[in-house]
């Protein structure tokens, strides 16, 4: 959306809050990083940038450009769509809610972020993908599904 300056040009409006769009694509940076067990240093050494700048990109405070994207892409070795991958409709109709000026529409404070991108999460996956034996992987999976369902009932 524009507004216009004191001398009448157009200029773009500035948000308070990150566009949960960018924030989106942040997560999906971080998700990545953390499975390949990448700190944020490594990954800005990669692409020329300091851990900071990484942390505002996983944050969403900085927006990723098309070609830092492409360089993350490359680094992180996923197609550019990885990071717009899982997109909620709650995050597009924030972002769309933004463009139309109806901030009122975002996601509620109480909005419970989507459990694959916890950090509990990520560990619990690279430890199982530490584990060699495909037998014993096979094991624990099947325990852990069973817990769950038993959980359930």
């Amino acid at each position: 959306m524009n507004v216009k300056n004191d001398d009448g040009r157009k200029r773009r409006q500035k948000f308070d809050k990150p566009n949960p769009i960018d924030i989106h694509v942040g997560s999906r940076v971080r998700l990545r990083r953390t499975l390949l067990g990448m700190s944020q240093e490594k990954l800005g050494e990669a692409i020329g940038l300091t851990f900071q700048q990484v942390q505002k990109y996983e944050r969403g405070a900085n927006r990723i450009g098309a070609s830092r994207l492409y360089d993350l892409s490359r680094v992180l070795d996923v197609p550019v769509s990885f990071f717009f991958d899982d997109i909620t409709a709650t995050t597009a109709s924030a972002a769309e809610a933004r463009l139309g000026g109806m901030l009122e529409e975002a996601p509620s404070p109480g909005y419970e972020a989507d459990p694959m991108m916890r950090r509990e999460t990520l560990e619990l996956v690279r430890a199982y993908y530490r584990i060699n034996d495909q037998q014993v992987r096979r094991r624990l999976f099947d325990l852990t599904k069973a817990i769950a369902n038993a959980s359930q009932r």
